[in-house]
């Protein structure tokens, strides 16, 4: 397994079709809305084992030394198996090379222990996404 960015159309194609089909499909959400407007100016990242895009995330600066990660998604039949985790490992790295001194992060309920694990904070409940899915702010020192 390897964890980089994107680096041709397919891969775009397939690391944007894994944070539907995983952050999006699943609320009913049309195909499109996987992708954000400050897409460009983020840094995105993804697990690929044997050509197949297994993991996702992004991550951009929100405040001189701070970085933001946003949609984190792991294959379903792939989760539990220690690749977000890597993933998050890896931003954090890049946050660190980056100078900054922090990483916030909103965390959707079910992930909360996942980034609680990773020495995440909750500072605060945040908002309600689709109408049903609670999120919390969340913050690591780095």
């Amino acid at each position: 397994m390897e964890i980089r960015s994107p680096q041709n159309p397919e891969e775009w194609e397939a690391y944007f079709q894994l944070r539907f089909k995983v952050l999006r499909e699943p609320w009913n959400q049309s195909p499109g809305s996987e992708h954000l407007p400050d897409d460009q100016a983020a840094i995105h990242v993804f697990a690929i084992e044997n050509n197949q895009v297994i993991g996702v995330a992004r991550m951009h600066e929100s405040n001189p030394l701070q970085g933001q990660v946003r949609c984190v998604a792991v294959d379903h039949a792939h989760q539990g198996k220690g690749i977000g985790k890597l993933i998050m490992e890896y931003l954090e790295k890049v946050g660190k090379e980056n100078h900054w001194h922090e990483i916030i992060l909103e965390a959707r309920v079910n992930a909360v222990p996942f980034y609680t694990n990773l020495g995440y904070i909750i500072e605060k409940e945040s908002y309600l996404l689709f109408g049903e899915i609670q999120h919390y702010t969340m913050k690591k020192i780095l």
